[in-house]
């Protein structure tokens, strides 16, 4: 029986499993943003690595299903030793895209990795978390030091033949946008990313930035009334679902939320979700927030 309160937010369906993402690093990461949306941490192991073997398994398994692409994100992928092995698996599959810091990336793995992309019809994106073009605006939520590192490992990147997409988590005011983006992109052309693919991201308030800035309000939800006529393609959890070493999950944005844990394997984790969650306000306003597409902000209906 589904109670009132559940009831009172709408459901999504599976259309299709179209992406399937591996938390690959669990909630393990070299980096303590104090943004991070799950906390991750040199000593969160809330979520573990998968193993070689759990990412086979679900590769296996994703082919009955017509998974068209796959994502590997953390905590921070490359400190899984076997992440490299993975991704040439993959590669055997469909594109793979990585969610990376880049800060301890090295030249052999990636000519490893772009050795491995050419010899295969599949493309692979890296995606590289960099909140603002100078130390002043992405130190302060990173840690010291991390804008210098993670330019270094761009510049490995665009030397090992790759093309990063690079990915901004706003912590400025609307107006500053278009400034922010063009000073990026000069940055990035002055350290040999000679074609700049930028997108911000909005703050999600949740894990650590609930505890730097806020919450969300009771207000900031999807209503019934907000889905009528909304584009479902432009939410993650109407296409896609995430593999963690506690099961399958609706989205890589709710791993925390026990209400997102689907299943144990892709076939039990084909239910619809009730988008009860600030975080699904966001991923409704702006709209393939994970995935590599950039969207404008959508406004919600009048209630």
């Amino acid at each position: 029986m589904i109670s009132s309160a559940i009831s009172t937010w709408p459901s999504i369906d599976l259309r299709s499993l179209d992406e399937l993402w591996f938390q690959v690093a669990g909630t393990v990461c070299n980096l303590t943003c104090e943004h991070c949306f799950i906390s991750c941490n040199p000593q969160n192991h809330s979520f573990e690595f998968l193993s070689y073997e759990e990412v086979e398994n679900a590769l296996q398994e994703s082919v009955q299903y017509g998974v068209r692409e796959y994502y590997f994100t953390g905590g921070e992928p490359f400190l899984n030793r076997d992440l490299r092995r993975m991704l040439k698996r993959t590669l055997e599959f469909g594109p793979a895209t990585i969610l990376t810091n880049g800060t301890v990336l090295k030249p052999e793995w990636l000519e490893e990795l772009h050795a491995a992309e050419q010899s295969t019809p599949y493309s692979l994106e890296f995606r590289v978390s960099i909140d603002g073009p100078s130390p002043e605006i992405n130190d302060p939520v990173r840690g010291e030091g991390t804008f210098a590192k993670a330019i270094l490992g761009v510049t490995l990147l665009c030397e090992a033949g790759f093309l990063p997409i690079i990915t901004m988590t706003q912590t400025w005011d609307d107006s500053e946008s278009l400034r922010i983006l063009g000073k990026f992109r000069s940055v990035l052309k002055e350290h040999g990313c000679n074609r700049p693919r930028l997108k911000i991201l909005p703050r999600l308030k949740i894990g650590a930035e609930e505890t730097r800035t806020e919450g969300y309000q009771d207000t900031e939800r999807i209503t019934h009334e907000m889905m009528r006529d909304f584009d479902r393609d432009q939410l993650l959890c109407h296409h896609s679902r995430v593999v963690t070493s506690r099961g399958i999950y609706v989205c890589p944005i709710l791993i925390e939320s026990p209400d997102a844990q689907m299943g144990e394997t892709l076939n039990e984790s084909l239910e619809s979700f009730v988008m009860q969650h600030g975080a699904c306000y966001t991923c409704y306003q702006y709209g393939a927030i994970c995935s590599n597409t950039s969207l404008r902000p959508h406004e919600p209906q009048a209630k």
